[in-house]
C-alpha cells in the first residue's frame, strides 16, 4: 500500500507539472484544431500540400534536369512544309513554270521541279487548285499508257501522294505506290506536295524508268471527297522536248492567256495594224 500510494503522489506531480501534458482549455483547443484534423491528426490539407510540393519538385528536377543539374535542350521547332526554292531552278535542281511570265512556285499556274538525290528523284508540284496536281511520263506527248504521280487534297484537310495510270483520258488509280519521304500542304488555295520515288524499278506496266527520259504531262484539278475529277484545262501542257533527269533546266511555258501574244500570227496582225493606223487611209 505505501509503494501505491507513492506512486499515486508521482503521478498528480508529473501532471501539475506538465510532463504527461493536461487537458487543452477552450482556447487551446481552438489553436491545436488549425493545425489538427477532426480526431488529432495533423491536417489533411497541409500535409496533403507538403506532400505535393516535395513530389512536384523532385519529379521536375528528376524530368528537365541531367545528372549534372543542368537543364536538358529543347528541340527546335519543325517546319510543317518548307517552301519551294526557284532561285536553285536551272543550278540544282530542274523546274518547269506553267503560267505568268516570272512566275514561281506560289504563284504559277503549275509548277514542278526535279533533282537526283542518290538512287531517288524528288519532285516537288504546286498548282492553283483545291483538288489535286499531278505529273504523268509520257514517250508521245498523248494522254494514254502513262505513268501518273499525283498530290491530292482530301476532305480532311491533308495532301497525299497517289500512283495512277492513265487509260485512255482517264486515271486509274494503282495500289502499288513508289513514293516515299511524302510531304504536302494545302494553304491559300494552292496545293503543294513533295515525294522521292526511285530511279531504277522492276519492269512493270504501269511504272517507268526515270533515268530515261520522257514527255511530261502537266494537269490539275477538283477533287470530291478525296477522288480527282477532269482537269482544269481542256488541253493540258505538255513539255516540248523529252525532258531528263540528269539535265537541270528552268522552262518556262506561258498559259493560254499569254500564249496568244507571243504566237507569230498575233504578232503580225499587231504589226500589220500598227502601219494601217500610222499611215492612216488613202
Amino acid at each position: 500500500m505505501a509503494l501505491l500510494r507513492r506512486l499515486l503522489q508521482l503521478s498528480v506531480l508529473l501532471i501539475q507539472s506538465g510532463g504527461w501534458g493536461v487537458a487543452p482549455s477552450p482556447t487551446d483547443e481552438g489553436t491545436l484544431r488549425a493545425g489538427h484534423g477532426e480526431h488529432g491528426e495533423p491536417g489533411h490539407q497541409e500535409q496533403h500540400k507538403d506532400s505535393y510540393s516535395t513530389f512536384a519538385s523532385e519529379f521536375l528536377e528528376s524530368r528537365y534536369l541531367s545528372d549534372d543539374g543542368y537543364p536538358f535542350p529543347t528541340a527546335p521547332p519543325v517546319d510543317p512544309f518548307a517552301k519551294i526554292k526557284v532561285t536553285d531552278c536551272g543550278v540544282t535542281k530542274g523546274c518547269i513554270r506553267y503560267g505568268k511570265p516570272g512566275c514561281d512556285a506560289e504563284t504559277c499556274d503549275y509548277f514542278l521541279s526535279y533533282r537526283r538525290i542518290g538512287t531517288d528523284v524528288e519532285y516537288e508540284m504546286s498548282a492553283d487548285t483545291d483538288g489535286w496536281v499531278a505529273v504523268g511520263f509520257s514517250s508521245d506527248k498523248k494522254m494514254g499508257g502513262d505513268d501518273v504521280m499525283g498530290c491530292v487534297h482530301d476532305d480532311n484537310g491533308r495532301v497525299r501522294i497517289h500512283h495512277f495510270y492513265n487509260v485512255g483520258q482517264w486515271a486509274k488509280e494503282i495500289k502499288r505506290n513508289p513514293a516515299r519521304d511524302e510531304e504536302g500542304i494545302f494553304e491559300s488555295n494552292r496545293v503543294t506536295c513533295r515525294f522521292k520515288r526511285p530511279l531504277y524499278v522492276p519492269r512493270e506496266e504501269t511504272l517507268v524508268d526515270l533515268h530515261l527520259s520522257w514527255y511530261y504531262l502537266f494537269a490539275w484539278g477538283p477533287a470530291i471527297q478525296g477522288s480527282i475529277t477532269r482537269h482544269d484545262i481542256d488541253s493540258p501542257p505538255v513539255s516540248d522536248h523529252m525532258i531528263s533527269i540528269y539535265k537541270y533546266e528552268d522552262i518556262f511555258m506561258p498559259s493560254t492567256a499569254y500564249q496568244t501574244f507571243n504566237s507569230p500570227l498575233c504578232l503580225l496582225l499587231i504589226v500589220a495594224l500598227t502601219f494601217y493606223l500610222l499611215m492612216g487611209t488613202p
